[in-house]
């Protein structure tokens, strides 16, 4: 039962954290640290590859929350028979989609072991989390001053598709980096406004998300007991539910506030992590 309680716990950080650009990974690798699943007493075969395994294939439940939210707009068909079988703007918006699903995916496949065994380690995720919250503020302070040129998804073009999925290989190599961190920055960096910078991130989750998970799933076998099982299916649901709060939450936020706030927590956190394990560790 406390092995389920702990499941329940990751889920409502990974749901958090999952959206808000303050790296889920951060979070989970310090709630790791806190209070780890258990060995054999817990169910669990090999604690450290379940995890690995499990800190990736939990954020299917936040992003089915996306797919609920926002069916209608990622919906590629229309079924009402009022117009055209096919949505053009959606069909383009998907293209756009896989466009920037390029670079992380090539990255991923060819070197996704050897980049967890050289960053996934709680220096360089708090390193990425420092990092990248001061570019937050720095891209902030930048743009201060700026009108945005892509205001509407639709004005997102192939090129600048591209550009957001090269920023989301960084997020790829450096565990820390936050996936939805790097893509929102460097959307704001080339003009795109806050929210659909938000936007294009939480649609761009779907297919690498999901393509992420089968890979750890693929590489973690599917020979799961009984309580590794109902861990993993826990931390979905709890995931999928706090997003829903959290996407609604984020949406509403950005339409008055930047995301300097977020880059604050991000370096406090990190000299958090910093701090506990050089003290600890």
């Amino acid at each position: 039962m406390w092995e389920i309680i702990k499941a329940i716990i990751y889920g409502i950080v990974e749901g958090i954290t999952e959206w808000l650009p303050i790296s889920s990974t951060g979070h989970l690798i310090l709630v790791q640290e806190l209070i780890p699943f258990k060995g054999s007493q817990g169910g669990i075969t090999d604690v450290d590859a379940f995890f690995e395994m499990f800190e990736v294939v939990i954020q299917l439940g936040a992003i089915l929350a996306v797919v609920l939210l926002f069916w209608n707009r990622i919906w590629p068909f229309d079924l009402t028979g009022k117009s055209s079988f096919l949505k053009k703007d959606v069909w383009t918006l998907w293209f756009k989609i896989l466009v920037s699903c390029v670079p992380a995916a090539v990255i991923g496949i060819c070197f996704d072991d050897v980049f967890d065994a050289l960053f996934y380690n709680p220096p360089c995720v708090a390193m990425a989390l420092i990092i990248f919250g001061i570019a937050f503020i720095l891209v902030e302070n930048w743009n201060r001053n700026r009108r945005p040129k892509v205001t509407r998804l639709s004005q997102i073009s192939y090129q600048t598709a591209l550009m957001i999925g090269v920023f989301q290989v960084i997020a790829a190599v450096f565990p820390g980096t936050s996936r939805s961190g790097a893509t929102i920055v460097g959307a704001l960096m080339i003009g795109v406004s806050r929210t659909v910078a938000a936007e294009y991130t939480f649609f761009l989750a779907i297919p690498v998300m999901f393509g992420a998970s089968l890979l750890k799933v693929f590489k973690f076998g599917l020979n799961f007991t009984g309580m590794e099982l109902a861990i993993l299916l826990t931390g979905m649901v709890v995931s999928f539910v706090v997003s829903l709060f959290v996407l609604r939450f984020l949406m509403n936020y950005i339409k008055k506030h930047d995301f300097k706030a977020f880059g604050w927590y991000r370096i406090v956190l990190g000299v958090i992590v910093l701090a506990y394990f050089w003290i600890f560790k």
